[in-house]
């Protein structure tokens, strides 16, 4: 047995005496009805390590009266809970590390803590998280919650942690303490009330005594899991002020005060987001969302911007609340995240995600922690219910973070979604949900998400997960379930391929069944492009093209299978007798699409009836019309398209976000005369991007016979190469790149293309492909495409060179003759110098001005040069 008088003291040796001493990790928590109470204990506690020379540090955060003076001997440090839950908690642990071992600590009393985040849940991972840091650097530390003012959720996490859970009673003007738990030390009157009288701790042993004190004090009560946490009682005054509204009793701005405060909890806390609801939703919208969400926290980007869009264009018009197709999603707070890593050993690798210089380490083996954690057992229990009421309907659960889909971060393509067909027994039907809840979650650590974060300056900002459970927009057609069409939408089309498309019309990217193929890269076909303003008008030139390049493959839930697959449209179709098939294709019996059965017709996806003799067209229109008048800022949307009858149709906007588009009001005229001879690039056919006239440093240029030689593995290495590359542009935007290659940028098939991921070229000022890798192989226009979208969020300019076509042309002898830098940048990758070229403007001689690159949107135009 430790001898405690050598130890660590309370300052009340009577106390000390009644505790059989304090060890050194002792975590102390004091239960109490008020902060007096608390302060009495902490004084003689601080005194006394103040008396024997040990550092001594209070935590500062709540809004009560402070605990402690200002005192030299103790170290102040003051925190903001606002800042954030990953924030407050990264800068206690930075303090505790650098004070190191045998230090002592007073926190403010924790409750307020769960006012700050809205959530008990959280207060729970607060001490989860702290406590045992504390002890491993054999430190004592004090707490205070008030009594009955936390769920079980809250304090059973505590309870099970710290070293010392202890009441504080006041009876008749005299103290009490109640030792509920005290760790490693025993004594037969140690769990017994104990009265503070002067310098002692004396047992209470008379009955009617101990009886009289807690009858009259406010107790816990036995049902501590029915007790309401801050969460429910906040939700439960909003419910009975809106019966008050309702009843015509409640001032406007007591109504408005709980819709703000509400919001702050579940909704946003960015400023701008805010505005947003405010202006387009009440409190009795935040109340009907709070009803369908399990657990607490905020909904998340993805869920919000869902919801307010539908709000949006509900109020805007009277059709659209007709059009628009019923929605019946749940909400996953994002507390849930914190507390499944927590429970499940992952939390500690996120604090070092929040430095740049190690916010990789650790993470893959966090997200193997992730795939095979386990949650709360009331946690899988609200799971059940909401499968339950969704019964066999194939679901999707889609990331919603707090950080996606916000002004600025789109996190487009980061973070994963997944289908769950939804189909067989109960059990399976949970565990395949369940599985997708991990697959979001191990993504939030994913290499790519985080690159993203910290190419953003998001690192030290706070990103839960928060999830979207969402009915799969369809029908069943056999064993096929997909909805007619899918897509996405844009605001602002910044791919203006013709000079009568005008770009503040929007744009469309089409397609047949799920919208996967709208949003996600495709490399094995095609997609349809509208125009908003000249839906008839298309980049291809004659019907022969238009077969050509026309959307060939469909995904759809295969329920038979359990899973996402994809099928040729043809095959689809012919097993989907009800869908009105003649809207979405024209046949073409002219047609060979290499199938075995060549006598049946063979249909083309045009889309022409859907786009020429229903309202669809305008409908999106006016939809991304009113959507980007409200944000006041280019949307980007992701919608559903069922048909109920030929012209009675049902649209679901599944997702909204701002999309990031720079230079859309550039008028000034853009050269594109320079002589032939000093021409290295003209392009002219598929430019996405606003139009810029900027000099070129440098070069990045991908021989393309070279490559074509190359096998699968070797192709990926050049990726590699182009990645490391990448990382030597100067992120201050001091130098503007080109970089060219044969076939597809970003594609996930080598024989296409160059398989680099984004975060491979995202310091690349301008990306060029040239097509060449196939004869029938021209660019998709990834349009809307989460690849696509990550070029417009960056600013850089995408083009497509096509040698094979009269105003397209490539200076082979430029490349040829032109110094090779590679080995500067990267000097043990000689064996690439012949396929992988660095050309730098400032050895090029009789150019003394360098290389400028010129791009005109509206003339689909783009020119580079060397300057005289």
């Amino acid at each position: 047995m430790h001898s405690y008088e050598s130890m660590f003291t309370t300052g009340l040796p009577g106390l000390d005496s009644a505790l059989k001493g304090v060890l050194a990790g002792d975590n102390i928590v004091w239960q109490v009805d008020s902060i007096e109470e608390y302060q009495a204990l902490t004084a003689p506690f601080v005194q006394a390590g103040i008396a024997s020379g040990r550092t001594v540090i209070y935590f500062r955060f709540a809004s009560h009266p402070p605990l402690l003076q200002p005192d030299k001997a103790v170290t102040m440090v003051e925190l903001d809970p606002n800042a954030g839950f990953e924030t407050f908690i990264a800068l206690i642990h930075q303090t505790i590390e650098r004070a190191g071992r045998g230090a002592l600590y007073v926190f403010d009393c924790l409750s307020e803590l769960a006012a700050d985040w809205y959530s008990d849940q959280m207060l729970g991972n607060f001490f989860v998280l702290t406590c045992p840091y504390l002890f491993d650097l054999e430190t004592v530390a004090y707490f205070a919650l008030f009594r009955n003012y936390h769920s079980s959720r809250a304090l059973q996490p505590i309870f099970e942690t710290t070293q010392l859970f202890l009441d504080v009673y006041r009876y008749q003007d005299k103290r009490y303490i109640y030792p509920l738990k005290v760790h490693l030390r025993y004594s037969p009157t140690m769990n017994m009330l104990h009265e503070w009288k002067g310098d002692e701790f004396l047992p209470v042993t008379a009955s009617a005594i101990i009886s009289s004190i807690l009858t009259s004090v406010n107790w816990s009560g036995l049902d501590t899991n029915a007790r309401p946490g801050f969460w429910e009682r906040t939700f439960s005054e909003g419910e009975e002020m809106q019966a008050a509204v309702d009843a015509g009793r409640c001032p406007a701005e007591k109504e408005d005060e709980m819709f703000q405060r509400l919001c702050r909890m579940m909704m946003s806390r960015d400023p701008g987001i805010l505005k947003l609801v405010s202006r387009y939703m009440k409190l009795k919208d935040v109340l009907e969302i709070r009803r369908r969400m399990i657990g607490s926290g905020l909904v998340g980007g993805k869920t919000l911007g869902m919801l307010l869009a539908r709000r949006i264009l509900q109020n805007h018009s009277s059709r659209f609340t007709m059009l628009l197709e019923a929605h019946d999603s749940f909400y996953i707070g994002s507390d849930i995240f914190f507390t499944f890593l927590v429970r499940n050993g992952a939390w500690w690798v996120r604090e070092k995600q929040r430095n740049p210089q190690t916010f990789l380490e650790g993470s893959e083996l966090a997200r193997q922690r992730i795939l095979t954690g386990q949650f709360p057992d009331y946690l899988v229990k609200q799971f059940e219910q909401m499968l339950n009421y969704f019964g066999q309907a194939p679901i999707i659960v889609r990331s919603s973070s707090l950080l996606e889909d916000n002004f600025g971060n789109s996190f487009a393509g980061k973070y994963e979604s997944v289908f769950c067909p939804n189909q067989g027994p109960r059990e399976r039907r949970l565990e395949d949900f369940l599985s997708a809840v991990r697959t979001i979650y191990a993504s939030s650590m994913s290499e790519r998400a985080l690159r993203y974060r910290e190419q953003k300056g998001l690192l030290e900002q706070d990103e839960q997960m928060a999830l979207l459970v969402m009915r799969v927009s369809g029908s069943v057609h056999g064993r096929y379930f997909y909805p007619h069409a899918a897509g996405v939408g844009f605001s602002y089309n910044p791919y203006v391929w013709n000079e009568n498309i005008d770009p503040k019309a929007g744009v469309m990217r089409l397609v047949f069944g799920l919208g996967t193929r709208a949003v996600d890269r495709s490399d094995d076909d095609y997609t349809r492009v509208v125009a908003l303003n000249a839906p008839d008008r298309r980049p291809e030139v004659n019907f022969e093209e238009v077969r050509q390049y026309a959307q060939r493959r469909v995904d759809y839930l295969d329920l038979d299978a359990n899973r996402l697959v994809s099928g040729h449209f043809l095959d689809v179709i012919a097993a989907s007798h009800d869908v009105p098939v003649r809207l979405f294709a024209s046949t073409d019996n002219g047609a060979n699409w290499g199938l075995e059965n060549a006598t049946r017709p063979t249909w083309v996806l045009t889309f022409d009836k859907l786009l020429s003799t229903t309202a669809f067209v305008e409908d999106i229109r006016e939809m991304l019309r009113a959507l980007h008048q409200a944000y006041d800022y280019p949307v980007d949307v992701e919608f559903t398209l069922n048909f109920l009858d030929n012209q009675d149709y049902r649209i679901h906007i599944v997702q909204c976000r701002p999309l990031p588009v720079k230079g859309m009001d550039t008028t000034a005229p853009i050269p594109l005369d320079a002589p032939e001879d000093r021409r290295i690039v003209s392009a002219s056919g598929a430019v996405i991007g606003h139009s810029r006239h900027v000099r070129i440093d440098r070069i990045i240029y991908v021989t393309p016979d070279l490559y074509g030689n190359l096998t699968l593995q070797e192709r990926h290495e050049v990726a590699r190469l182009i990645g490391q590359l990448n990382q030597t542009v100067s992120r201050q935007g001091a130098e503007n790149i080109l970089l060219i290659g044969p076939g597809r940028w970003g594609t996930s098939c080598a024989s296409l293309g160059i398989p680099v991921s984004f975060s491979d070229i995202n310091h690349i000022a301008v990306v060029c492909e040239i097509v060449t890798m196939r004869e029938n192989l021209v660019p998709d226009v990834s349009l809307g495409t989460h690849f696509l979208n990550e070029l417009i969020e960056m600013d850089m300019l995408y083009l497509a060179l096509f040698p094979q076509k009269g105003d397209n042309s490539l200076n082979q002898d430029f490349f040829n003759n032109m110094p090779n830098r590679l080995m500067d940048y990267v000097p043990k990758e000689e064996r690439w110098t012949d396929i992988v070229k660095v050309i730098m403007a400032s050895d090029i001689d009789g150019a003394s001005d360098g290389i400028f690159l010129s791009a005109d949107s509206l003339k689909q135009k783009v020119i580079c040069y060397k300057a005289s």
